[in-house]
């Protein structure tokens, strides 16, 4: 008697890609945090510091900082068989600004870093996600492990609504960047399913 054939496994369906923003003021962490998670060598466009930008590019409060970002950094991580992270560093200077545009299209959410040093700084990307009505995620940056101001003193400096949600995480530390990214994917998700349920 012939046996009946095995059936052929079924091939593994490649992860979704998810494209997140990067993005915040000028040396908050962002290419840290791309190069802190990213399973393959980061893809970065960064430039020497020079003389000419010191105007533009004030590094007081980040004084062993010799490079800015010109254009982008990108990196990627898998999360799960499910779900594989792609993720775009925004250029922090304002004079890169017409970049944003071309390198948040698509994306499912942003996560802003904020340096509460210099707070004033990451408002440009808090507004530009505000209005572009791209969910988001404000982290702020532990530079030494300290944090030097309370995140609701935070949130009403930045003037971000309750439904934003404003963490801390440490752009040094694969973890804690890992969980900062599931925020946003959380805070994404949760979006989502209340303008559906809304629309309803």
């Amino acid at each position: 008697m012939d046996s009946k054939p095995s059936a052929e496994p079924r091939p593994k369906r490649p992860p979704t890609p998810v494209k997140i923003v990067i993005a915040g003021g000028f040396g908050v962490g962002k290419t840290t945090t791309v190069g802190s998670i990213s399973e393959i060598k980061p893809l970065r466009t960064e430039a020497l510091m020079t003389s000419a930008g010191a105007v533009v590019d004030e590094a007081v409060y980040t004084p062993d900082k010799t490079t800015t970002t010109v254009a982008l950094d990108f990196g990627c991580i898998t999360i799960d068989e499910e779900v594989k992270l792609y993720l775009f560093g925004t250029p922090g200077q304002d004079r890169f600004g017409f970049m944003w545009r071309d390198i948040v299209h698509g994306a499912l959410g942003a996560l802003v870093i904020v340096d509460t040093r210099r707070i004033d700084d990451c408002f440009p990307a808090v507004d530009y996600f505000e209005k572009a009505g791209l969910p988001f995620v404000v982290a702020v940056n532990l530079f030494d492990g300290i944090l030097s101001h309370h995140l609701e003193d935070v949130r009403w400096a930045l003037a971000v609504s309750e439904s934003v949600p404003l963490i801390t995480f440490d752009a040094r530390n694969k973890l804690s960047v890992r969980d900062a990214l599931l925020a946003v994917l959380h805070n994404t998700f949760r979006t989502r399913a209340e303008a559906m349920s809304g629309a309803g």
